[in-house]
């Protein structure tokens, strides 16, 4: 029989045999067993401990290392955890035996796809960290890594949750970071995607009606009805029917969105973020999967809570009659068909209005500038800009838990913002009453209020080195040190992508809570809008969107970073390293 120049020389059997086991040039394991001799990488696939230093009974494989056991003809393994063990084939040539270097199912994009799933289902986070390592390191896109998760995701009876929400996020934040970065946010929005969502069963759609046969603004009038009364099976049958009838991605986030602001700042600002982010996750996986992406938001739409029915919006000034009397204004002059010229805005003075502590002078400025023909998206932007402030003002005594206040205003201006870049929906507008409302009522935790950093007299600016600032996040509690640093890395002229990079590890090598990582993605998306603009209020926008996101990174840091460490484990083992030697 000839060999081929790549097979390679295991030794004679009779050697073999006396051995029990042999290990040959590429770190192939080979064994004789029950007769037959078999050949399989000698890398334990959890974790890389040598396999020819494990057992061998019964045609079973186990590792000593966490007794992962394998199949040692085929190299399938029996514990979802480990990976299958690469296999090689083996030939006997006058007693001679030889290998065949190349396995017999090699790593493949799909077989790496099969494990991210499998990942999800069973909850496993070294199994979807390898399975992201490989799909990264075979330059697969990270929309299509995504889209995985979020078709398994959204098939949950869970719904739309706050591991979708993340992994949408991280996607948008990877164009900010390195490759470590990219590995690294990927996994953490998959991980996040199976503990909200395994093992809470499949989410089965309902039917379209028979027919399609109705007008765009019915449908929406009987969603938007179906809404009002927590109708969410109701609603979801209409959501299909639009989907079927060939609504646009743009006229079904109008439809849904008009029935999300039908009732004030509903729980907490949640509803309007998931909805902004449920759209963003279709345009990563496309149209075709509308009905599953889209129907995973309804569940939450069953019970919210409405923030026109909560006491402090009520009392002691009652800011529901106001809101709805601007929004009945604005309504007639659409109706009498005003047609105002665009509005030029003194962008600080609105910011300072909407700072103060006279909200009904902001609605009264909000309903006039949009009366006058202001566009509804830089106000939007503007009251973010106001509730970034807010965390840059967030004086640390306060109750720790009370992050997460100035936290939902900011990421619920954020999404009203970008949604109304998407759309001309004129009664979306009603939302950036309730978001700049939300900014008023959050004003009580700027007391005493944090000071912003500022250049102290012939004081240096010297911060360039970018590890600073993570030495700084390893401490606890150094808010408002961290904050300092990076207004003088910016004073410095600091490199931004370095700086924007950093900020994403900050956030990435921590176990962080949701709202974490909600907080980066949106500072991260509000920065870049004010770098479309050079002048001086652009620039100091810019810098309070970088004062925020770190304050509150360094107000949540350090964490165990349990989730980190696995990534590196299984990119490490991609790499071949040898973790069991250490």
């Amino acid at each position: 029989m000839s060999r081929t120049a790549e097979w390679i020389k295991a030794g004679q059997v009779r050697e073999l045999k006396e051995k029990g086991s042999a290990v040959i040039k590429g770190g192939i394991a080979v064994f004789v067993h029950e007769e037959g001799i078999f050949a399989v990488d000698n890398r334990c696939p959890h974790l890389g401990f040598p396999l020819h230093m494990g057992s061998l009974c019964d045609g079973i494989l186990t590792c000593h290392w966490h007794h992962a056991r394998f199949d040692v003809c085929s190299g399938g393994t029996l514990d979802p955890w480990a990976d299958d063990v690469p296999s090689y084939e083996v030939r006997v040539e006058e007693e001679t035996v030889w290998v065949n270097p190349q396995p017999r199912i090699a790593n493949h994009i799909q077989k790496y796809k099969d494990r991210l799933m499998e990942g999800l289902e069973q909850n496993i986070s070294i199994v979807i960290a390898k399975a992201v390592v490989g799909l990264v390191e075979a330059n697969v896109p990270d929309a299509e890594i995504a889209g995985v998760g979020i078709a398994f995701g959204t098939r949950s009876g869970s719904g739309w949750n706050s591991g979708l929400t993340i992994l949408t996020a991280m996607v948008r934040v990877i164009p900010r970071l390195d490759k470590t970065g990219r590995i690294l946010a990927l996994y953490q929005g998959l991980v996040h995607v199976a503990r909200g969502s395994s093992g809470r069963g499949i989410h089965y759609l309902l039917g379209a009606l028979p027919s399609t046969d109705v007008s765009y603004e019915r449908l929406a009038g009987w969603y938007r009805n179906c809404i009002e009364v927590r109708d969410t099976q109701g609603a979801e049958k209409l959501v299909i029917t639009a989907i079927e009838k060939g609504m646009s991605p743009e006229q079904l986030a109008d439809m849904m969105l008009i029935a999300a602001t039908d009732h004030f700042y509903l729980d907490g600002g949640h509803v309007f973020d998931f909805h902004n982010k449920v759209f963003e996750a279709l345009e990563l996986v496309g149209a075709d999967q509308s009905k599953q992406v889209l129907t995973s938001l309804l569940h939450m739409m069953g019970n919210p809570s409405r923030s026109e029915e909560q006491h402090h919006w009520q009392a002691p000034i009652n800011l529901v009659e106001p809101i709805q009397e601007a929004v009945k204004a604005l309504a007639e002059a659409r109706t009498a068909g005003a047609d105002a010229a665009v509005a030029v805005i003194d962008e600080e003075a609105v910011l300072q209005q909407l700072l103060s502590e006279e909200p009904l002078e902001t609605i009264a400025l909000l309903r006039d500038l949009l009366l006058a023909g202001a566009a509804p998206a830089q106000l939007a932007q503007l009251v973010t800009l106001a509730s970034a402030e807010r965390v840059v003002r967030f004086h640390t005594q306060n109750d720790h838990r009370d992050w997460i206040a100035v936290l939902h205003t900011f990421t619920y201006s954020h999404a009203l913002h970008e949604r109304l870049q998407r759309s001309e929906e004129a009664l979306l507008v009603r939302a950036i009453f309730h978001g700049a409302m939300s900014v008023y009522l959050d004003r009580f935790l700027n007391v005493p209020s944090a000071k912003r950093p500022k250049a102290a007299p012939g004081e240096s600016n010297a911060a360039t080195n970018t590890e600073e600032l993570l030495q700084l996040l390893d401490q606890r509690q150094q808010v408002d040190q961290a904050a300092k640093w990076v207004f003088n890395y910016l004073k410095s002229g600091g490199e931004m992508d370095a700086l924007l990079n950093t900020l994403g590890h900050a956030l990435l090598r921590e176990d962080a809570e949701f709202h974490t990582f909600q907080m980066v993605e949106a500072a991260f998306a509000e920065y870049e809008r004010w770098c479309l603009r050079t002048d001086e209020f652009a620039v100091k926008a810019q810098e309070t969107m970088l004062l925020a996101c770190t304050r509150y990174l360094a107000a949540h840091a350090p964490t165990a970073r349990e989730l980190p460490h696995t990534a590196q484990i299984a990119w490490r083992l991609h790499k071949g390293e040898r973790l069991f030697e250490e």
